[in-house]
């Protein structure tokens, strides 16, 4: 847990906060010669390992942020999960240009996983640069110790992920390593700078949201923010704090405008388990389906949201499931354990199949293909007929 520091600076923190907020343009927020505009070598430069705006997957995210992957090799990882992805769904690449849209290539049905979705950004971000250059630097909080050189991405991570794809995976561009970037020195950084840029850029997943919301809140609240890559339960501490008077302008105009209630409404979403964050967060499922999964019991949320993104559920739908007292129509007290297991098994590995593994699987374990054609189709008219016995959802 973090540890909280002297809240009496509240005031001076706020009034810093205020300053951040003013005009859109990071150099005219300053008036002297704090800020300086360098172009600096990629090596040096890190992401902020609590940005509320996850660009990696959470399991490459953790282990590039405890050094266990370079930059190069968290790309890689991605890159690898996302040809895997686009190889399910019969649409291999080998070059990542052949992720960007082709106007010659009907596309119109085509839903991309998350891994391709980001890949895709970065992929067009990284020859944005390298047609036109880089018209936007990021910026970064110095935070060297020593002789040592050493920044933290402030805003702009995902131009730090596109210079190393333009660095080490497009080919026929010559890079030279570097990055233009806004040095801001370490006692100018700013939360409620970082959650305004998140904001103006690109909405927030409701989840980054979340983060964000908790983020600031622990800021005036004067907790200790740390460095270092962090769990849910970081975030967690802000579901027990209140915005201090005076703060809350500051902090929902950070945070895009919005009011008390939907503030509420963002940080309430840290209750849901952690696996359920992560599908949320993968996904980007809007709050409004979120709200109503908070009020499932927490082994039961992440396989909710797994139905929400296989089916494509809508907010109506997610609610009559989440209130439905499901149990008095099916006797689900009556249903044998062994029965329960196994639906839980079926309803949680499916998706991580392809209907031709099926298939071949069918086949090796019959031995035979016409016993397996036979076994499909049993399978099939089971499955039929458990539908029949389920109540109608438009009831």
């Amino acid at each position: 847990m973090a540890k909280k520091n002297d809240t009496d600076k509240l005031s001076e923190l706020l009034a810093s906060f205020n300053d951040d907020l003013l005009g859109d343009d990071l150099p005219r927020q300053f008036n002297d010669d704090s800020i300086k505009v360098e172009r600096i070598l990629l090596d040096l430069v890190r992401p902020d390992p609590i940005q509320p705006r996850r660009v990696l997957p959470e399991k490459i995210h953790h282990d590039f942020h405890e050094s266990r992957l370079t930059p190069s090799q968290a790309l890689r990882e991605m890159v690898q999960i996302a040809q895997v992805a686009a190889r399910q769904r019969g649409r291999p690449f080998a070059n990542l240009l052949e992720l960007l849209p082709n106007p010659e290539r009907d596309e119109t049905d085509t839903k991309l996983t998350p891994e391709e979705e980001l890949l895709r950004e970065l992929v067009n971000l990284a020859v944005t640069i390298r047609d036109d250059g880089q018209v936007n630097p990021i910026t970064v909080i110095d935070v060297s110790e020593g002789a040592t050189r050493l920044y933290r991405i402030e805003t702009g991570e995902r131009r730090y992920w596109a210079a190393w794809l333009l660095r080490d995976f497009l080919p026929g561009y010559e890079s030279d390593g570097m990055i233009d970037c806004i040095v801001v020195p370490a006692e100018r950084s700013s939360v409620f700078r970082q959650a305004k840029e998140n904001t103006a850029r690109k909405g927030l997943s409701a989840i980054a949201m979340a983060r964000q919301a908790a983020l600031l809140l622990l800021t005036v609240n004067g907790y200790e923010i740390p460095d270092y890559t962090v769990t849910n339960d970081f975030y967690r501490q802000a579901l027990e704090l209140r915005i201090p008077r005076g703060a809350g302008e500051a902090i929902y105009s950070a945070m895009g405008g919005i009011g008390k209630m939907r503030f509420s409404q963002f940080k309430s979403l840290l209750d849901l388990s952690d696996e359920a964050i992560n599908i949320a967060d993968r996904h980007s499922i809007d709050e409004g389906i979120l709200r109503h999964v908070l009020a499932l019991p927490l082994e039961d949320q992440a396989e909710m949201l797994q139905q929400v993104v296989r089916l494509n559920l809508t907010v109506k739908q997610v609610q009559q499931i989440c209130e439905q007292n499901f149990s008095e129509n099916t006797n689900a007290d009556n249903v044998p354990s062994t029965t329960v297991k196994l639906i839980r098994s079926v309803f949680k590995e499916l998706d991580k199949h392809t209907p031709m593994d099926f298939a071949r699987a069918a086949y090796e374990e019959r031995g035979d293909i016409h016993m397996a054609r036979a076994y499909l189709k049993r399978l099939e008219q089971f499955a039929r007929e458990a539908l029949e016995h389920l109540p109608d959802g438009d009831r």
